[in-house]
C-alpha cells in the first residue's frame, strides 16, 4: 500500500510501527524493480552526482538533472512515496528555494522533496513550502552538500556544542513541518535521543539503529561500484563484481565461438 505524509508521520516505532525502509533509486528500470517490492519510500538523491554521474562531490549536481532522473524514478514507479533531492545552489534565499522547488515537484510528480537544513533560512523556506502543499523531509548531520564548509566527512554529535546543535535543529525542522527527518553520521546516542523528542519519525543512515526508519545508498547495499561502500553498510551481494564476471565470460565466449566458426570455414573451403 502506497504510503502518505499522514501515515509517515505516525510511523513511530515507540508506538509499535515497524522501521520504515528507505532506499535510493535514479532509473527508470530500477524504479520498476522496487515498485513490485515492499520497500517504503524511494529517495532520488543527489548522491546520483557521485554514483551515477561520476562527480566527486553532491555539489555539482544541478536541478535539471534532479528533474531528469526524478521524473523517471516516478514513472517506473507510481505505486511508491519517492522524494527527490533539492540540489546545492537552489535555496539560498527563500524566494530562489520556494521557485525551484516548485519546478522539481511539478516536473518530477514527486510526493516529496529532502532539503539540507543547516541554517535559518533553510527553516524559513521550508515553513513556506509546507505552507504551499509541498512536503518536505528534513536532513540534519553530516550534510553532503555542506562538506567543504563542514571540513570533510565524519560522525556528528560528539561534542555537547554538536549535540545541541542538532537538537535544536530537529525540533526546528519539526516545528516548519517536516514529516520526517533524516539523520546521517550522528552518533547512535544523539540519534536514539532525538528519536524520542519528535513526534514526527526519524529516518537514519549511519546512526545507529533506534531511528524510527533507515535509508541507504542501493549503489552500495548491492555494491555495484568498484569501492568498498561507506563502513557503516553491509553489503547484501557484490553485483560489480558477479556483473564484470558474466560479461567476462560472455565476452570469452563469443571469442571462442568465432575461432572456432572461423576455423570451421576455412576447413571447408
Amino acid at each position: 500500500m502506497k504510503l502518505n505524509t499522514r501515515k509517515i508521520k505516525a510511523n513511530k516505532v515507540s508506538e509499535g510501527k515497524l522501521p520504515l525502509q528507505m532506499l535510493t533509486c535514479y532509473d527508470f528500470q530500477t524504479a520498476q524493480l522496487f515498485n513490485e517490492t515492499e520497500v517504503d519510500m524511494l529517495l532520488v538523491g543527489d548522491s546520483l552526482g557521485n554514483v551515477i554521474l561520476g562527480y566527486e562531490t553532491t555539489v555539482e549536481v544541478t536541478l535539471e538533472e534532479m528533474i531528469v532522473f526524478g521524473a523517471a524514478v516516478k514513472r517506473g514507479a507510481p505505486h511508491k512515496f519517492v522524494i527527490v533531492d533539492m540540489p546545492f545552489g537552489t535555496y539560498n534565499t527563500v524566494e530562489d528555494g520556494l521557485k525551484n522547488a516548485t519546478i522539481l515537484f511539478q516536473k518530477t510528480k514527486a510526493e516529496a522533496i529532502k532539503i539540507e537544513a543547516s541554517n535559518n533560512i533553510n527553516i524559513k523556506l521550508i515553513k513556506r513550502l509546507c505552507e504551499v502543499g509541498i512536503p518536505v523531509m528534513g536532513h540534519i548531520g553530516l550534510t553532503p552538500q555542506s562538506v567543504h564548509e563542514l571540513g570533510g566527512y565524519y560522525t556528528h554529535g560528539n561534542s555537547d556544542d554538536s549535540a545541541m546543535k542538532l537538537v535544536q535543529q530537529a525540533r526546528a525542522l519539526e516545528a516548519a513541518g517536516c514529516f520526517s527527518i533524516v539523520l546521517e553520521c550522528v552518533t547512535k546516542s544523539l540519534a536514539t535521543e532525538i528519536t524520542n523528542l519528535l513526534d514526527v519519525p526519524t529516518i537514519g543512515i549511519g546512526a545507529g539503529d533506534k531511528t524510527d526508519g533507515q535509508v541507504l545508498v542501493t549503489n552500495d547495499l548491492l555494491r555495484l561500484g568498484p569501492n568498498q561502500p561507506p563502513k557503516f553498510v553491509e553489503p547484501i551481494a557484490n553485483l560489480f563484481h558477479l556483473k564484470k564476471q558474466l560479461i567476462s565470460n560472455y565476452l570469452q565466449d563469443k571469442k571462442f565461438n568465432s575461432i572456432e566458426e572461423f576455423n570451421e570455414s576455412s576447413i571447408e573451403h
